[in-house]
């Protein structure tokens, strides 16, 4: 991975040339990222009427996750500060599970709350309790099922570090994204190019069957040159030279004559 990390710096800064690099090419304009982040739920009563009071973490800033782009695997970092423009624009943000379905809740109507501090971006959300969809995501934050946050956004400010191998976020915009508890927070980047990460992985236990099929199908694309194996030295020839050839018949004549006399 180490060497896949150095090679994929190395064509980024080959593509960039003089001109620096903004964006991870192929990042998806609105990512989705995801931490891991203790989630809690609690019933509360606002406007006199009982919620769901749902808290915790969507981000974590000055923490170091892995994202892959077209060249491979490189590291991402949030910077602390960088919500602060967006939470000052008062954005239309959302609160879903798993970035799907109904939204639970809203800035709009007042029942989903951002911040941000030294750890991270922070939401608590106020949800109605009649709602199955939203009695089944508390019944799982209280099982422990679910314990994990993220956040939709688009980069506005960021840069990558001189060597290519890190990209920090210096800001990002929420406006029209989400927030919300989620299955898993590992940060998955979902493209194609993530997912080569978890090929990669899995290429050493790949069935024989899906191993061939894999190895035709990238035998078959034009933009892959497979390395050769270097050929073998071979040892010097040992033949004797045409003066040595002349030198060995002269002396057999010479001793043929000698054993005629």
């Amino acid at each position: 991975m180490a060497t896949l990390r150095a090679q994929a710096a190395t064509a980024r800064s080959s593509a960039a040339g003089t001109t620096p690099m903004q964006v991870p090419r192929d990042r998806p304009p609105a990512a989705e990222v995801r931490f891991t982040s203790q989630v809690r739920a609690k019933k509360v009563t606002r406007d006199d009427m009982e919620w769901y009071e749902v808290e915790g973490y969507s981000s974590a800033f000055e923490q170091g996750y892995e994202m892959w782009d077209m060249f491979g695997p490189y590291t991402e970092v949030v910077s602390k500060g960088a919500a602060d423009a967006t939470l000052a624009a008062d954005p239309e943000v959302v609160f879903r599970f798993n970035h799907e379905g109904t939204p639970m809740a809203s800035t709009r109507n007042g029942r989903l709350q951002l911040w941000a501090d030294e750890q991270g971006l922070g939401q608590r959300a106020w949800l109605n309790p009649k709602r199955s969809d939203v009695q089944l995501l508390v019944q799982a934050i209280e099982d422990t099922d679910v314990r994990e946050q993220s956040f939709m956004f688009r980069i506005t400010s960021g840069q990558w570090s001189p060597d290519y191998t890190e990209y920090r976020i210096s800001s990002f915009d929420l406006e029209r994204g989400d927030v919300g508890p989620v299955t898993y927070g590992a940060n998955p980047h979902t493209s194609i190019s993530a997912r080569s990460g978890e090929f990669l992985a899995a290429i050493d236990q790949m069935p024989t069957l899906v191993a061939r099929e894999a190895y035709t199908r990238l035998a078959q694309r034009t933009d892959l040159t497979i390395p050769q194996p270097a050929a073998p030295a071979t040892a010097p020839s040992t033949a004797p030279t045409a003066e040595g050839r002349s030198i060995a018949m002269l002396r057999t004549r010479l001793l043929v004559a000698a054993d005629e006399d």
